[in-house]
């Protein structure tokens, strides 16, 4: 069976599963059924008409006047959820009055997610949100400090499209924020007037939250920039973001500590709520979403226990055992992982949550908590990587490799200097001298031995005799032992890793038709990769060496390429291998205008990318280090990185003066490459 049919048969099993929750539609979904489930002329075709039928049928709505603007951009969905909206109604407009954006003041960001009123005077939001701006404090709870004094918060149950009035009300204090592996679950008390306007009636929470077709998530969505289908996204939200919007769906599954939904959501969700349309409850507190597979949020009435332990002062605290203790674990339920040693004693809160566990023994059924198809933009990747298995050639084969060439642009641009950790630099033997530059076809490595994986990999890109060259299989350097690189542990299909580039393989691909494959073939060494999420590269990421290439082609220029991880003692370890959380890559090229050198440095974090069930707050991706790739000075990356990047720091557009607080660069958060700037 071909990778498409493949495809095409867990799309169909998917579209399987979730007709079987969504068993009444509407009076209109037998009259669209014959049209939406036509069939394809191609396997291409069907693909796309198969994922456009989901996407259909989770439209993203406007909320305005504390009501759902019934506005659909597809008859199909406006027939399947126009009515049962309408009817719905007076349930939303409650619901909506409920559900506010959680702003801070005097803090690095404007704001970080939803939450929603619970009780009279609490507000409840995720765990992971309360983090960005409150914190543990003794035997309580507290405010983190801010620029000057404790970070204000205050929850706007506006923030509507077109309406520029806010309705904001002050978070007085941090309640209770449950630490992991507790439910993801904060709340704060909310001052009960501002500006002599009473706060809204709280929601209800339900009882026993059961699967319902009938469902919507309220909340603030703000982009997401790991979204691997971007212009999907922009169709859906109408590239309106960061203000209340309402998303109808349905509750697919509820397991003992959280319900599953398929309402569609983006990064600033967290906290939003999940509305039974029948009865106006609250189903659940959203936490995390992955994409085209499933989101998820902690149960109503477990949300309700934790808030009635909370109020009733029942909640205790206990030290927790050493994290030197403590072995490195795989973090579940939208928590980021955990490296042994990495964390100091702490105290955290204990509740005790009664639950029910029910057993079926029998023919096990469709659900989208039992399947989990894989993403079409992870299938196919790296080939299978859990069973590869990879080749070696000789070492006399790589005596020809010129590797990286200084002076390629014409000004002496050397290849980058390991300060901070020179004596980890990698050495072997070749013909009798000590080595410690990898030379392949255009490009050159330099390894960490205690890492397994690159410092850097250079390579020189000539635009006039770029080529194109078939992909070739994974292979070791045998000038390299092979316990010190790594082919598999951490490397395989989702949860695990793909094999991520530093040098693509298009790039060292130029010259003659034998020399552009010899340079596609060295650049599926494992010596040039290094462990990402299979959604890391976000768009604007690869946008950047796209942008590079193709203009390197399109002008017939030479560029020069350098591209690493950042190597931090806290990165985590996962599957045996310690996965660096964020990278960086300067290109160097001469100047179309000036006629000058000229290097600019871009940095891209994947830490919200490792936990795939985790759903960013909207602050993180603000932050020029998280979620989005930045433009930065050249000066950070040599600081953070350890590497000198001489003289390419004299020619950076963005000068060293722009740097912030240790560990962190101004940067210029890159939508678009034409945002980059190329002349200081």
């Amino acid at each position: 069976m071909s990778s498409t049919e493949t495809q095409l048969e867990r799309l169909r099993q998917w579209n399987a599963a979730t007709a079987t929750v969504e068993t009444e539609l509407g009076g209109q979904e037998a009259e669209f059924a014959q049209e939406a489930f036509a069939p394809p002329a191609t396997e291409e075709e069907a693909l796309a008409q198969e994922s456009i039928i989901m996407r259909r049928r989770r439209p993203v709505l406007a909320i305005k006047n504390d009501s759902a603007e019934l506005q659909f951009a597809d008859e199909v969905d406006s027939a399947l959820w126009g009515p049962r909206l309408l009817q719905a109604m007076p349930h939303i407009e409650r619901a909506a009055r409920a559900v506010g954006r959680i702003d801070l003041v005097g803090g690095p960001l404007e704001w970080v997610g939803t939450g929603w009123l619970v009780a009279d005077d609490v507000l409840v939001t995720n765990r992971h949100v309360a983090r960005e701006f409150a914190r543990r404090d003794g035997a309580g709870f507290t405010f983190s400090p801010g620029g000057s004094g404790p970070i204000g918060a205050f929850a706007d149950f506006l923030q509507e499209s077109g309406n520029p009035a806010t309705r904001r009300f002050e978070l007085l204090r941090p309640l209770y924020i449950q630490e992991a592996p507790g439910p993801d679950v904060a709340f704060f008390e909310i001052a009960p007037k501002s500006d002599d306007v009473a706060l809204a009636a709280p929601l209800m929470l339900a009882g026993r939250p059961e699967a319902t077709e009938n469902a919507a998530v309220i909340g603030y969505p703000a982009y997401d920039s790991r979204i691997p289908e971007p212009e999907l996204m922009e169709r859906i939200y109408g590239r309106v973001y960061n203000k209340k919007r309402l998303a109808p769906g349905a509750v697919t599954d509820v397991d003992p500590k959280r319900l599953l939904h398929n309402c569609t959501t983006l990064g600033g969700n967290s906290g939003s709520v999940v509305l039974d349309l029948d009865t106006g409850e609250a189903l659940g507190l959203h936490y995390s979403g992955s994409f085209l597979t499933t989101n998820y949020a902690v149960r109503a009435d477990i949300v309700g226990q934790l808030l009635d332990e909370v109020r009733s002062g029942r909640t205790r605290a206990h030290r927790r055992e050493p994290a030197s203790d403590r072995p490195s674990v795989r973090a579940t339920d939208g928590e980021q992982s955990a490296t042994a040693g990495s964390r100091p004693s702490q105290v955290v809160g204990e509740v005790t949550i009664p639950l029910t566990i029910t057993v079926s023994v029998g023919e096990a059924m469709p659900s989208s908590r039992s399947y989990r198809p894989q993403p079409s933009w992870q299938q196919g990747q790296d080939d299978a990587e859990d069973e590869v298995e990879g080749l070696e050639g000789r070492v006399e084969d790589y005596r020809d490799r010129g590797g990286y060439v200084a002076d390629f642009l014409g000004p002496e641009v050397p290849l980058p200097k390991v300060r901070a950790n020179g004596s980890d630099v990698l050495t072997f033997e070749l013909d009798g001298k000590t080595e410690h530059e990898l030379r392949y076809e255009h490009f050159s490595v330099v390894m960490s031995r205690s890492r397994r994986m690159c410092f850097f990999s250079a390579v020189n890109i000539s635009g006039r005799q770029s080529r194109k060259s078939k992909r070739g299989p994974w292979r070791w350097d045998p000038r390299l032992p092979r316990t010190q690189q790594i082919m598999k542990e951490c490397y395989g299909n989702p949860p695990r890793f793909s094999r991520g580039h530093m040098t693509r393989r298009e790039d060292p691909s130029w010259g003659d038709e034998t020399t552009a494959d010899r340079g596609n073939q060295d650049s599926m060494h494992v010596t040039n990769v290094a462990p990402q999420m299979q959604a890391f590269n976000s768009p604007i990421w690869l946008a950047l060496e796209d942008y590079a290439l193709d203009n390197a082609r399109s002008d017939k220029m030479d560029i020069s390429v350098f591209t690493g991880p950042y190597f931090r003692r806290d990165d985590p370890v996962m599957y045996g291998v310690q996965v660096p959380v964020a990278f960086w890559k300067i290109i160097a090229f001469i100047h179309e205008e000036t006629r000058q050198l000229c290097a600019t440095g871009y940095e891209l974090d994947q830490r919200q990318s490792m936990v795939p069930e985790e759903e960013f707050v909207f602050g993180q991706f603000v932050s020029p280090q998280l979620g989005i790739a930045t433009q930065v000075p050249i000066a950070a990356i040599t600081r953070r990185s350890g590497l000198s990047f001489e003289p390419l720091a004299t020619h950076d557009p963005l000068s060293p003066e722009q740097e912030l607080t240790e560990g962190a660069a101004v940067g210029r958060r890159l939508m678009a490459t034409n945002q980059i700037r190329f002349i200081a």
